[in-house]
């Protein structure tokens, strides 16, 4: 018996040992890295140690790593980032995304999606912060940043963002600053009326903080004119999201009748406003973002707006809405770049967003499905958005394994070797 017990601590011994002499804790290995921040797009290996990235080259030793991820014929890249999600759900029936039942816990959608980083838009407000931070960033293994609503009450629907009076820039702008690690802008949405104080408030706290605002123009009638939202409210750096809704109630940057993006959206483009996707219910459509991406209009960024109704209906998730733009004409880089390393530099986090030595280990291994293998007859997949106006396309992206700060948090086929059961 004291023989066996020997062997047996021997061989943990030295499995330790071994465990020490590897040089990372997982090598990605012969998969095709798409890293936009450094221009790689080639077939390499990909090196972790921790939280850590350590070396992007080729021909890196299976054998000096505990783990290794088979990435043989898929696609290897930063962590992706959802910059425009709703992620505050709680039990109050009446608040809706604010503590309420039309938000998401992020960790049920983001990693079998390839998603590490979500920024949640707008959810808490100044007052509501505390209790976000508490029940959800703090809870989620995904990183959970957030864009702090103008409104204190947060986006808790009805009167409360119709309220001019709770939106109060200095206060708003004090809660950034004691969050620093966490808020990384400012949210308007859903004020609707001609009143250009809800959006001057907003870019007030934005200028308090110094942190970007991100504008969900909500709607009025008549339409407040976007070229003066550009021109004269908003600072370089600020962002627009929603960029390809097409709604009565807002003006939309392409002339529906021309079919060509109109002449000032360039310039606003120029002077460094932020085209943000925040694809949502309502707030896409393909009359809008054909034409942009025809003429080379692409977005800055690609974000879904996440909630229980969006991931339902024509939005699904962020690889659905990526693949959307493979069919529309981007390529795979662009739109790589658009969900990683562009909203990186978008939210002032740059050591997210890439892999560069010494970044945060967040990775995608991505698979591109090919449409020749569907069961249809048009060997294509179909895309629709909420008119129910249709496009097909012959790629669609999948989440093969999902990497957050160095650990494997989603592995759909056991490509990690060996594999390690999360028990939380």
């Amino acid at each position: 018996m004291i023989k066996k017990v020997f062997i047996a601590a021997a061989l943990f011994c030295s499995a330790g040992f071994a465990a020490q002499a590897q040089k990372y804790s997982i090598v990605i290995k012969g998969g095709h890295v798409i890293d936009p921040k450094n221009n790689i797009n080639s077939i390499m290996d990909v090196a972790l140690k921790g939280d850590t990235v350590m070396l992007v080259a080729k021909n890196i030793d299976a054998k000096e790593g505990v783990q290794v991820v088979n990435a043989k014929g898929l696609f290897v890249t930063p962590g992706l980032i959802d910059m425009h999600s709703h992620n505050f759900f709680g039990t109050k029936m009446d608040q809706t995304y604010s503590n309420g039942p039309n938000a998401l816990p992020p960790d049920g959608f983001t990693f079998r999606t390839g998603v590490t980083t979500v920024v949640d838009a707008g959810c808490a407000g100044w007052k509501s912060f505390p209790d976000f931070k508490k029940q959800t960033i703090d809870a989620s293994r995904t990183r959970v940043l957030s864009f702090l609503n103008i409104v204190g009450e947060g986006m808790r629907g009805g009167t409360y963002e119709q309220n001019v009076e709770d939106m109060d820039a200095a206060a708003t702008a004090k809660v950034a600053k004691e969050y620093p690690e966490y808020i990384v802008g400012i949210k308007l949405a859903h004020f609707n009326g001609y009143n250009w104080a809800p959006t001057d408030r907003a870019v007030e706290a934005g200028k308090l903080a110094n942190i970007p605002v991100m504008i969900d123009f909500g709607g009025s009638q008549p339409v407040l004119p976007i070229e003066e939202l550009f021109m004269k409210h908003l600072r370089p750096g600020d962002i627009f999201t929603h960029c390809f809704g097409q709604l009565a109630s807002r003006e939309p940057i392409v002339d529906v009748k021309a079919g060509k993006v109109k002449p000032f959206v360039y310039e606003a483009r120029k002077k460094g406003i932020i085209f943000d996707v925040g694809y949502g219910g309502i707030s896409f459509a393909f009359s809008q973002a054909i034409p942009a991406i025809k003429t080379g209009f692409y977005p800055n960024t690609i974000s879904t707006d996440i909630h229980t109704g969006s991931m339902n209906n024509a939005m699904k998730d962020m690889l659905n809405v990526m693949s959307k733009f493979l069919a529309m004409g981007m390529d795979l880089p662009a739109v790589i770049k658009a969900s990683t390393w562009a909203p990186a530099q978008a939210i002032h986090r740059e050591e997210l967003g890439n892999l560069s030595a010494g970044s945060r280990a967040d990775v995608s291994v991505l698979r591109v499905l090919d449409g020749k293998f569907q069961m249809n007859d048009t060997g294509t997949f179909g895309f629709f958005d909420y008119t129910g106006a249709k496009v097909q396309g012959k790629q669609k992206l999948e989440a093969e394994v999902t990497i957050r700060a160095g650990k494997v948090v989603y592995d759909l086929n056991g490509l990690t070797n060996p594999i390690v059961v999360s028990r939380r």
